[in-house]
C-alpha cells in the first residue's frame, strides 16, 4: 500500500521538485499551495501524466498559518489519499530588508508562515502518527538559520526557530517512533532567489567551494532520503546541502 506525503508550499521550487521525486518513488502526494494555483495544477497534471495514477495525487489550497485551513487540508488529504505518513514542512516566505525597516506586521507574517505554519501542520498530523507509532516529519530551514544573513534578520530568525523546533520535537516524539529531521539548504536556484542580480549570484558561486548554485533536485533528494527507511535511525538532525558554503 502506498504511503502518503503532504508537502507544503509545493507549487514551485524545492516543494514542486520534492513532489515529483516522491511521486516517482510511488508515494501518494498531496500538493499544498497558497497563491500559485496555476503552478499547482500544472504540477498535478505533470505527476498524473508520468505516474498514470489519477488517484495518487491531490492539490490543496491552504494558508499554513491559518489553523482552520490546515485542519481542513489534513482532513481532505486523509479522506482522499489516506492519513499522512510523512509531512514535509516546506512552505516559507522571505524578505530582504534592513532590520530597522522591518515593520511589526512584516515580522509577524514571516514567523506566522515559517514557524507557526510548521506548528499547525505538525500538530494536525501527529494524532494519527502517534496512534500508528510511525511517521516522519521533515522541516525545511535554511543555511541562514544556521549562520544568519545580513538584510534577512527576520527570515534567519524564523529559520533558526525551525531548527530548534526540530531538535526538541525529535526528543519528544522519539518514544513514539516518529523521526523529525531538518534540511537547511544553501543557495538554491528558486524564485525566492530570483531577486539576486547576476553579479550577486556569481559572488555566491565564488564563495561556494563546489563553485555552483544548488538545484531544487539537490534538496529534494535529501528530503526523499530522510523520508525513506534508510533514515530510520536518524532524528533531530540538521542536514545542510549547501555546496560547502557553510562548513
Amino acid at each position: 500500500m502506498s504511503r502518503t506525503v503532504i508537502i507544503t508550499g509545493a507549487s514551485r521550487g524545492i516543494g514542486a521538485q520534492t513532489a515529483r521525486e516522491f511521486a516517482a518513488a510511488g508515494y501518494n502526494v498531496a500538493i499544498n499551495y497558497m497563491n500559485s494555483q496555476d503552478k499547482a495544477l500544472e504540477l498535478y497534471n505533470e505527476i498524473i501524466s508520468f505516474t498514470g495514477n489519477k488517484y495518487g495525487c491531490i492539490i490543496c489550497r491552504a494558508d499554513v498559518s491559518d489553523r482552520l485551513q490546515v485542519r481542513d487540508m489534513i482532513k481532505k488529504v486523509s479522506d482522499y489519499l489516506g492519513p499522512a505518513d510523512i509531512l514535509v514542512n516546506n512552505a516559507g516566505i522571505s524578505q530582504y530588508k534592513l532590520f530597522t525597516d522591518i515593520s511589526p506586521e512584516e515580522w509577524d507574517r514571516i514567523f506566522s508562515v515559517n514557524v507557526k505554519g510548521i506548528f499547525n501542520c505538525t500538530q494536525e498530523v501527529l494524532p494519527y502518527m502517534i496512534r500508528k507509532r510511525s511517521g516522519k516529519i521533515i522541516n525545511v530551514s535554511s543555511i541562514w538559520g544556521i549562520c544568519g544573513a545580513s538584510m534577512e534578520t527576520c527570515y534567519s530568525s524564523s529559520k533558526a526557530a525551525v531548527i530548534g523546533m526540530t531538535k526538541a520535537l525529535a526528543k519528544e516524539l522519539g518514544p513514539s517512533n516518529i523521526q523529525v529531521n531538518c534540511v537547511a539548504p544553501g543557495v538554491v536556484d528558486t524564485d525566492m532567489n530570483r531577486n539576486l542580480s547576476p553579479e550577486d549570484i556569481e559572488l555566491l558561486k565564488q564563495d561556494t567551494p563546489l563553485g555552483v548554485i544548488g538545484s531544487p533536485k539537490n534538496i529534494a533528494d535529501v528530503i526523499l532520503f530522510l523520508a525513506s527507511e534508510k533514515a530510520d535511525f536518524m532524528t533531530g538532525q540538521v542536514i545542510s546541502p549547501n555546496g560547502g558554503f557553510v562548513i
